[in-house]
Protein backbone atom coordinates (compact mmCIF):
# COMPACT_ATOMS: atom_id res chain seq x y z
CA UNK A 1 0.00 0.00 0.00
CA UNK A 2 1.70 3.42 -0.96
CA UNK A 3 2.19 5.16 1.88
CA UNK A 4 3.90 8.57 2.47
CA UNK A 5 7.57 7.71 0.84
CA UNK A 6 5.78 6.34 -1.98
CA UNK A 7 3.57 9.31 -3.01
CA UNK A 8 6.79 11.81 -2.22
CA UNK A 9 8.06 9.55 -4.57
CA UNK A 10 5.58 9.72 -7.35
CA UNK A 11 5.92 13.40 -6.30
CA UNK A 12 9.22 13.57 -7.27
CA UNK A 13 8.76 11.30 -10.50
CA UNK A 14 6.38 13.76 -11.68
CA UNK A 15 8.40 17.12 -11.16
CA UNK A 16 11.55 15.74 -12.32
CA UNK A 17 10.00 14.53 -16.00
CA UNK A 18 6.88 16.20 -16.43
CA UNK A 19 6.87 19.65 -14.91
CA UNK A 20 7.10 22.58 -17.57
CA UNK A 21 6.57 20.12 -20.47
CA UNK A 22 3.62 20.53 -22.86
CA UNK A 23 0.76 17.37 -22.38
CA UNK A 24 0.56 16.08 -25.75
CA UNK A 25 -2.34 14.11 -25.00
CA UNK A 26 -4.03 12.45 -22.54
CA UNK A 27 -5.64 9.13 -23.15
CA UNK A 28 -7.73 7.27 -20.55
CA UNK A 29 -7.37 3.40 -20.13
CA UNK A 30 -10.07 3.01 -17.90
CA UNK A 31 -12.64 5.73 -16.90
CA UNK A 32 -13.07 3.38 -13.40
CA UNK A 33 -10.48 5.33 -12.07
CA UNK A 34 -11.66 8.87 -12.73
CA UNK A 35 -13.83 10.53 -9.85
CA UNK A 36 -16.00 13.85 -10.66
CA UNK A 37 -14.46 14.00 -14.29
CA UNK A 38 -15.11 12.63 -17.24
CA UNK A 39 -12.31 11.47 -19.63
CA UNK A 40 -13.22 13.89 -22.30
CA UNK A 41 -13.02 16.97 -19.87
CA UNK A 42 -9.67 15.20 -18.62
CA UNK A 43 -8.16 15.16 -22.21
CA UNK A 44 -9.59 18.61 -23.24
CA UNK A 45 -8.52 20.88 -20.35
CA UNK A 46 -5.09 19.19 -20.09
CA UNK A 47 -3.90 18.80 -23.79
CA UNK A 48 -1.38 21.34 -24.74
CA UNK A 49 -1.21 22.83 -20.87
CA UNK A 50 1.86 22.32 -18.64
CA UNK A 51 1.87 21.11 -14.98
CA UNK A 52 3.19 23.14 -12.45
CA UNK A 53 4.93 21.88 -9.23
CA UNK A 54 3.15 19.32 -7.47
CA UNK A 55 2.87 18.78 -3.80
CA UNK A 56 1.53 16.37 -1.36
CA UNK A 57 -0.34 16.18 1.51
CA UNK A 58 0.31 12.92 2.97
CA UNK A 59 -0.96 10.20 0.36
CA UNK A 60 -2.70 13.08 -1.77
CA UNK A 61 -0.74 14.27 -4.99
CA UNK A 62 -1.70 18.00 -5.73
CA UNK A 63 -0.77 19.24 -9.46
CA UNK A 64 -1.54 22.65 -10.60
CA UNK A 65 -2.13 22.65 -14.28
CA UNK A 66 -0.31 26.09 -15.95
CA UNK A 67 -3.06 27.68 -18.39
CA UNK A 68 -6.12 27.02 -16.99
CA UNK A 69 -8.02 27.04 -13.62
CA UNK A 70 -7.51 23.96 -12.57
CA UNK A 71 -5.90 21.39 -10.37
CA UNK A 72 -5.37 17.92 -10.85
CA UNK A 73 -5.44 15.60 -7.25
CA UNK A 74 -4.16 11.88 -7.38
CA UNK A 75 -4.92 9.56 -4.68
CA UNK A 76 -3.25 5.83 -4.90
CA UNK A 77 -5.00 3.62 -2.59
CA UNK A 78 -3.99 0.63 -1.94
CA UNK A 79 -2.03 -0.77 -5.16
CA UNK A 80 -1.45 3.12 -7.27
CA UNK A 81 1.52 4.64 -8.55
CA UNK A 82 2.83 7.33 -11.05
CA UNK A 83 5.52 6.07 -13.41
CA UNK A 84 7.55 7.76 -15.98
CA UNK A 85 8.47 5.75 -19.48
CA UNK A 86 9.69 6.75 -22.58
CA UNK A 87 7.46 4.79 -24.69
CA UNK A 88 8.06 1.28 -23.15
CA UNK A 89 5.87 -1.23 -23.37
CA UNK A 90 2.47 -0.30 -21.38
CA UNK A 91 1.76 -2.47 -18.35
CA UNK A 92 -1.78 -4.21 -18.56
CA UNK A 93 -2.67 -1.76 -15.28
CA UNK A 94 -2.08 1.75 -16.78
CA UNK A 95 -5.16 3.75 -16.61
CA UNK A 96 -4.59 7.40 -17.74
CA UNK A 97 -1.27 8.28 -19.90
CA UNK A 98 -0.03 11.53 -19.99
CA UNK A 99 2.22 12.21 -23.13
CA UNK A 100 4.55 14.38 -23.56
CA UNK A 101 7.47 14.84 -26.41
CA UNK A 102 9.88 12.71 -24.70
CA UNK A 103 7.54 9.99 -23.00
CA UNK A 104 4.92 9.68 -21.17
CA UNK A 105 3.42 9.75 -17.54
CA UNK A 106 1.32 6.69 -16.37
CA UNK A 107 -0.73 6.99 -13.55
CA UNK A 108 -0.89 2.65 -12.61
CA UNK A 109 -3.14 1.09 -10.42
CA UNK A 110 -4.57 -2.56 -9.95
CA UNK A 111 -7.44 -2.51 -7.96
CA UNK A 112 -8.35 1.21 -8.58
CA UNK A 113 -10.09 2.23 -5.14
CA UNK A 114 -9.00 5.32 -5.41
CA UNK A 115 -8.39 7.39 -8.59
CA UNK A 116 -7.93 11.14 -10.54
CA UNK A 117 -10.15 14.25 -9.92
CA UNK A 118 -9.57 17.44 -11.84
CA UNK A 119 -11.00 20.47 -9.03
CA UNK A 120 -11.66 24.11 -10.52
CA UNK A 121 -10.28 26.42 -7.84
CA UNK A 122 -8.84 26.40 -4.54
CA UNK A 123 -12.51 25.99 -2.67
CA UNK A 124 -13.07 22.69 -4.36
CA UNK A 125 -9.30 21.62 -3.14
CA UNK A 126 -9.94 22.97 0.46
CA UNK A 127 -13.39 20.82 0.75
CA UNK A 128 -11.50 17.69 -0.87
CA UNK A 129 -9.07 17.90 1.74
CA UNK A 130 -10.94 18.63 4.91
CA UNK A 131 -11.06 15.74 6.73
CA UNK A 132 -7.47 15.49 5.87
CA UNK A 133 -5.15 15.88 8.97
CA UNK A 134 -1.74 17.71 8.51
CA UNK A 135 1.49 15.66 6.84
CA UNK A 136 3.15 13.78 9.26
CA UNK A 137 6.48 14.42 7.40
CA UNK A 138 5.48 18.54 8.53
CA UNK A 139 3.78 18.52 11.45
CA UNK A 140 5.48 20.21 14.46
CA UNK A 141 6.37 18.60 17.85
CA UNK A 142 3.26 21.07 20.10
CA UNK A 143 0.92 20.12 17.23
CA UNK A 144 1.76 16.19 17.01
CA UNK A 145 1.32 16.57 21.00
CA UNK A 146 -2.19 17.99 20.66
CA UNK A 147 -3.46 15.27 18.71
CA UNK A 148 -2.31 13.07 20.87
CA UNK A 149 -4.59 14.31 23.68
CA UNK A 150 -7.71 12.11 21.75
CA UNK A 151 -8.32 8.90 24.00
CA UNK A 152 -7.90 6.91 21.21
CA UNK A 153 -4.84 3.88 21.12
CA UNK A 154 -1.79 5.12 19.39
CA UNK A 155 -2.19 3.02 16.62
CA UNK A 156 -5.69 3.96 15.42
CA UNK A 157 -4.50 7.57 15.84
CA UNK A 158 -1.49 6.93 14.14
CA UNK A 159 -3.49 5.57 10.91
CA UNK A 160 -6.23 7.96 10.87
CA UNK A 161 -5.80 10.71 7.90
CA UNK A 162 -8.39 12.91 9.35
CA UNK A 163 -5.71 13.11 12.65
CA UNK A 164 -2.65 12.77 10.09
CA UNK A 165 -1.98 12.56 6.95
CA UNK A 166 0.30 9.43 5.24
CA UNK A 167 0.85 6.88 7.46
CA UNK A 168 -0.23 3.24 6.89
CA UNK A 169 0.24 -0.15 8.42
CA UNK A 170 3.78 -0.45 7.76
CA UNK A 171 5.12 3.14 8.88
CA UNK A 172 2.49 3.10 12.39
CA UNK A 173 4.05 -0.56 13.47
CA UNK A 174 7.93 0.66 13.02
CA UNK A 175 7.59 4.48 13.99
CA UNK A 176 5.99 2.62 17.91
CA UNK A 177 8.74 -0.10 17.37
CA UNK A 178 11.18 2.42 17.55
CA UNK A 179 9.20 4.41 20.03
CA UNK A 180 8.95 1.23 22.08
CA UNK A 181 5.22 1.93 22.77
CA UNK A 182 2.53 -0.62 22.46
CA UNK A 183 0.15 -0.23 19.79
CA UNK A 184 -2.02 -0.93 22.14
CA UNK A 185 -1.52 2.11 24.54
CA UNK A 186 -3.87 5.13 24.32
CA UNK A 187 -2.55 8.23 22.86
CA UNK A 188 -4.00 10.34 25.98
CA UNK A 189 -2.07 8.26 28.25
CA UNK A 190 1.38 9.62 26.73
CA UNK A 191 3.61 11.97 28.97
CA UNK A 192 5.43 14.59 27.21
CA UNK A 193 8.69 13.17 26.86
CA UNK A 194 7.07 9.73 24.94
CA UNK A 195 4.70 11.81 23.30
CA UNK A 196 8.37 13.67 21.92
CA UNK A 197 10.16 10.79 21.40
CA UNK A 198 7.39 9.43 19.29
CA UNK A 199 7.69 12.45 17.30
CA UNK A 200 11.58 11.93 16.50
CA UNK A 201 11.35 8.74 15.69
CA UNK A 202 8.15 9.27 13.29
CA UNK A 203 10.29 11.98 11.87
CA UNK A 204 13.21 10.10 12.10
CA UNK A 205 11.62 7.16 10.27
CA UNK A 206 9.80 9.12 7.61
CA UNK A 207 12.84 11.07 6.22
CA UNK A 208 15.02 7.61 6.04
CA UNK A 209 11.73 6.03 4.11
CA UNK A 210 11.06 8.97 1.51
CA UNK A 211 15.09 9.13 0.93
CA UNK A 212 14.72 5.25 -0.14
CA UNK A 213 11.49 6.43 -2.19
CA UNK A 214 9.70 3.43 -0.10
CA UNK A 215 9.22 2.18 3.38
CA UNK A 216 12.58 -0.50 2.94
CA UNK A 217 12.38 -3.84 4.73
CA UNK A 218 15.69 -3.31 5.72
CA UNK A 219 16.91 -6.26 7.94
CA UNK A 220 17.54 -3.47 10.92
CA UNK A 221 14.10 -2.32 10.77
CA UNK A 222 10.29 -3.98 11.60
CA UNK A 223 9.65 -4.18 8.34
CA UNK A 224 12.36 -6.08 7.07
CA UNK A 225 11.23 -8.57 9.64
CA UNK A 226 7.65 -8.54 9.97
CA UNK A 227 6.59 -10.96 7.42
CA UNK A 228 9.53 -13.60 8.48
CA UNK A 229 7.59 -16.86 9.79
CA UNK A 230 8.40 -16.71 13.03
CA UNK A 231 10.24 -13.29 12.79
CA UNK A 232 12.26 -11.32 15.56
CA UNK A 233 12.58 -8.61 17.09
CA UNK A 234 15.73 -6.57 15.30
CA UNK A 235 16.58 -5.00 18.65
CA UNK A 236 16.32 -7.54 21.29
CA UNK A 237 15.78 -10.98 19.21
CA UNK A 238 11.79 -11.79 20.94
CA UNK A 239 9.81 -13.04 18.25
CA UNK A 240 7.48 -10.97 16.80
CA UNK A 241 3.46 -10.93 18.02
CA UNK A 242 1.44 -10.39 15.39
CA UNK A 243 -2.31 -9.00 15.71
CA UNK A 244 -5.40 -6.77 15.03
CA UNK A 245 -5.17 -3.53 16.88
CA UNK A 246 -7.99 -1.46 15.88
CA UNK A 247 -8.95 -3.57 12.91
CA UNK A 248 -5.41 -3.36 11.21
CA UNK A 249 -3.16 -6.18 10.90
CA UNK A 250 -0.36 -5.00 13.60
CA UNK A 251 3.18 -6.55 14.38
CA UNK A 252 4.72 -5.87 17.48
CA UNK A 253 7.81 -6.78 19.59
CA UNK A 254 6.48 -8.36 23.09
CA UNK A 255 9.56 -7.29 24.84
CA UNK A 256 10.63 -3.99 23.70
CA UNK A 257 6.70 -2.97 23.22
CA UNK A 258 5.62 -3.99 27.05
CA UNK A 259 3.89 -1.15 27.76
Amino acid sequence: MPELPDVEGFRRTLAAHAVGKRITGVTTLDAGVLRGVSARRLRETLRHQRFGEPRRRGKWLIVPVHGRPATMVLHFGMTGSLEWSELDERNRHDRVIFAFDDGELRYRDMRKLHGLCLLADDAELHRLLADTGPDALDVPKEQFRVLLRRRRGIKQLLTDQAVLAGLGNLLADEILWRARLAPQVRAADLDGTAADRLHREMREVLRAAVKAGRVPPRTTWLTGRRDEPSGACPRCGTVLEHGRVGGRGTVWCPRCQAG
